[in-house]
């Protein structure tokens, strides 16, 4: 049993999951809009484009995303989506990446006792992630 993230977006869920596909080398999965809804019932508040419900796959990790309407919606909180590139050229890349434009920077990149790399941020889209590239510093 693996767990899923799953994030809560306010009307960008396809434009920041398909973000984060593009930046981590994932792939999407089905996407499912408020418009495919067959009866009026079933639908959530808000427009045909909303995303009810998608899937990115990152290695063998699966991100599932839906759009929330504003009274709905919650900032994320208590957690953060920690990533571990294998070079330090690639967490320079994910890094500018993902924090351009960022909501918050918690802690700029620098150098750890644990890693050669290590970053916090909420990117954009409000989604916080922790960036962290041990490096040589990796326990044997």
């Amino acid at each position: 049993m693996e767990p899923t993230i799953y994030l809560f977006f306010k009307g960008n869920c396809l434009e920041a999951m398909t973000h984060y596909a593009e930046v981590l080398g994932g792939e999407i999965g089905g996407v499912f809009r408020n418009g495919d809804v067959p009866d009026p019932e079933s639908r959530m508040p808000g427009g045909d484009d909303m995303v009810m419900n998608m899937a990115i796959t990152l290695g063998s990790a699966t991100v599932m995303a839906s759009d929330n309407s504003e009274d709905m919606y919650d900032k994320p909180q208590g957690f953060r989506i920690s990533i571990a590139p294998t070079s330090r050229a690639e967490f320079d890349r994910i890094h500018a990446a993902l924090a351009k434009e960022a909501q918050s920077i918690e802690m700029a990149p620098e150098e750890t006792f644990w890693a050669e790399r290590f970053a916090m941020f909420t990117d954009r889209y409000g989604t916080p992630w922790m960036l962290n590239f041990t490096g040589a510093k990796a326990p044997d």
